[in-house]
């Protein structure tokens, strides 16, 4: 069955409306619920931060630490959130996120947990950065329309990438949604529709172009762009190995067809993987 952007959006729609029907004056109910709209404010709040940071440069955040510990403060600030995030994705991290909620409601609020702290560390980040002001690039006249164009683009693409991953997993709505209707979370199928058709990464690959696209350029944002490019292209080795373990020969299969981070220019592994997937449907 072909799957399009509209698919993941109803899925997530159906969740919230079978929610909205859960409804009762319970503990339960009143814990996903506080759990929930903590983690969507937050949410908001850290991903509207980030993207008026950058669009600046990183030179309007509110950070006030003195030189020299402003250079040793940015740092700490820019690597917590590589460090911190895939450690709680891993096996090993993922138990710490039930330290994070009561305990009998822990496993089902994970989803919801790792998205408020994700979010927390990226609103910290961007709000608490001390920035340097030494400016390298600001964009005007037509290249500031083009590069406000590009940064618009690129922050499209991010979210259609998370609408295609599963909307609710990416935005923390999967885990308190299921525990108010009292059910375990119902983790989305290995993505291969919309943007995962032609890269195996497209989050990772979007994050990483708001990163590059901003109209304004301080030694703060080239930093920035650096390190969470790099983390872009280094994290996914090894969340690709938690997929190859879940997914067997499926996410083997869309592997050797599909290219990593950079669309083939070339359409014949595509069709060939699209072709496969049909033949496999019809039998």
């Amino acid at each position: 069955m072909k799957r399009s952007i509209i698919d993941p959006l109803a899925e997530l729609m159906t969740l919230a409306y079978n929610t909205f029907l859960s409804f009762q004056f319970s503990k339960r109910w009143m814990i996903a619920f506080l759990y929930g709209l903590l983690c969507h404010v937050i949410f908001t709040v850290s991903v509207v931060t980030m993207l008026v940071a950058m669009f600046f440069g990183m030179s309007q955040s509110f950070g006030k630490i003195p030189d020299p510990y402003s250079y040793f403060f940015n740092l700490l600030l820019l690597l917590q959130f590589p460090i911190a995030h895939s450690f709680l994705l891993s096996s090993i991290g993922q138990k710490y996120l039930r330290y994070f909620s009561p305990k009998q409601y822990s496993k089902t609020l994970a989803p919801t947990i790792f998205a408020l702290l994700a979010s927390i560390q990226l609103f910290l980040l961007f709000f608490c950065w001390t920035p340097t002001k030494i400016m390298i690039w600001e964009a005007t006249g037509t290249s500031y329309f083009l590069m406000c164009t590009l940064y618009s683009f690129s922050w499209l693409l991010l979210i259609w990438a998370s609408i295609d991953a599963g909307a609710e997993l990416q935005s923390g709505a999967l885990g308190w949604m299921s525990l108010a209707q009292n059910k375990a979370p119902k983790f989305p199928e290995l993505p291969t529709f919309g943007l995962f058709k032609f890269i195996r990464q497209p989050i990772y690959a979007s994050f990483a172009l708001t990163t590059w696209t901003t109209p304004n350029w301080t030694l703060d944002q080239l930093l920035i762009a650096v390190v969470f490019t790099a983390y872009c292209v280094i994290a996914p080795i090894f969340k690709e190995k938690r997929l190859e373990k879940r997914f067997g020969d499926k996410f083997t299969n869309y592997k050797s067809q599909v290219p990593y981070m950079i669309p083939s220019l070339s359409l014949k592994k595509q069709n060939s993987y699209q072709n496969g997937k049909r033949q496999s449907l019809r039998n």
